[in-house]
């Protein structure tokens, strides 16, 4: 694919709206192209674009997995100074387009199979990459988020949704009792002072947990006032969530109903993953200095990691701090930049699985 095509490529997919839930006219637009390029392609049951380069005999699989649905809010899509503006050039169309289009350029051994992956969903449950996750095992991954062309990702931390609820009849205000909203504000409170025991003397935001209020409110009836308070914490490799729910649990004792939700584990992979070692070493073949990182967030990486167990990190073009912004946009030269990364990544990586010199 040229570089005229892959930025061909780019515009329509950001041009083709798929706010989560409604990815399927981008789906197929993905389709569309990745056959018009001679790969074999599929929408699996969940929904998912899945574009293959190789044949089942291949004793290798490289997995190339992006999303393809964006966060929601409309952004005019233009190309101003060499600029594409739009909803999902960042995150995360711009890396998708960027592997389909190193995918279809990469000289590869007939012993190594490519799966290029435009999962549904990661801005919501991530329902394609877990459909993906019990249906093949590859040997290797790269996931399509943005890290910037010189950036490589090599870990994200995990996550933890949690509503505490506090039932108690309604009483007068000038009562001894606390209220429902004293007892949650109180059950925080606890909270918080666990969270840095947990924590430890780790300093980094990677180390440590973090934990947000995302709303809070009460309600009465004249007969029964309720409290409810949402939180959201992001989670250490040190600590997993079931670990913390139950901590929650039981600094909550029979006060208060704790409900937990969208639980992922942190995961990080080693300096010397020979994925990690295929980026850096794409990263310096177009002149960069390859930037190693971590991020607070989660994605697509926190479902499959633990289960496929293989070399993995997460790439792409574009200053992720754009993420779900109505400034989201991407360079056509960063992006262009990140495709020759990635065929350098890609072929590097084949070789060595197929324990060939590159």
């Amino acid at each position: 694919m040229s570089d005229t095509a892959a930025t061909a490529l780019l515009e329509r997919l950001v041009r083709t709206p798929s706010v989560s839930g409604s990815e399927d006219a981008a789906v197929r637009a993905f389709v569309e192209t990745a056959a018009a390029s001679g790969l074999a392609c599929e929408i699996d049951e969940a929904g998912n674009g899945i574009a293959r380069r190789g044949n089942a005999a291949a004793t290798k699989r490289i997995a190339l997995l992006g999303h393809i649905d964006t966060v929601p809010g409309e952004i005019p899509v233009r190309i101003e100074h060499g600029v594409l503006h739009g909803r999902g050039s960042v995150d995360a169309k711009g890396p998708l387009a960027a592997m389909l289009s190193a995918a279809t350029r990469a000289s590869v051994s007939g012993n190594v199979a490519i799966d290029v992956i435009a999962a549904v969903g990661e801005e919501a449950d991530s329902l394609g990459a877990r459909f993906v996750r019990d249906r093949i095992q590859p040997d290797a991954c790269i996931i399509g988020e943005p890290s910037g062309w010189d950036g490589v990702t090599l870990g994200y931390k995990g996550c933890l949704r949690v509503r505490a609820r506090c039932e108690r009849p309604a009483a007068h205000s000038a009562g001894p009792d606390p209220s429902a909203a004293d007892t949650l504000h109180a059950w925080w409170t606890s909270v918080r002072a666990r969270i840095e025991e947990l924590s430890g003397n780790a300093t980094g935001a990677f180390e440590r947990i973090q934990a947000t209020i995302l709303s809070m409110g009460t309600a009465r009836d004249g007969l029964v006032e309720t409290g409810v308070l949402e939180a959201g914490f992001r989670l250490p490799v040190s600590i997993g969530p079931d670990e913390l729910a139950a901590a929650l649990r039981a600094l909550a004792g029979d006060a208060i109903e704790i409900e937990c939700r969208g639980a992922e584990r942190a995961c990080r992979s080693d300096r010397n993953d020979a994925v990690l070692r295929a980026l850096a070493g794409g990263v310096r073949s177009v002149g960069g200095k390859p930037r190693m990182k971590v991020k607070t967030g989660t994605a697509d990486f926190n479902v499959v990691a633990p289960v496929w167990a293989c070399p993995i990190a997460a790439y792409g073009p574009g200053d992720s701090s754009l993420d779900h912004t109505p400034e989201e946009r991407l360079s056509i030269d960063e992006y262009l930049r990140s495709v020759r990364v990635l065929v350098h990544a890609i072929e590097a990586l084949a070789h060595e699985l197929i324990g060939e010199p590159s």
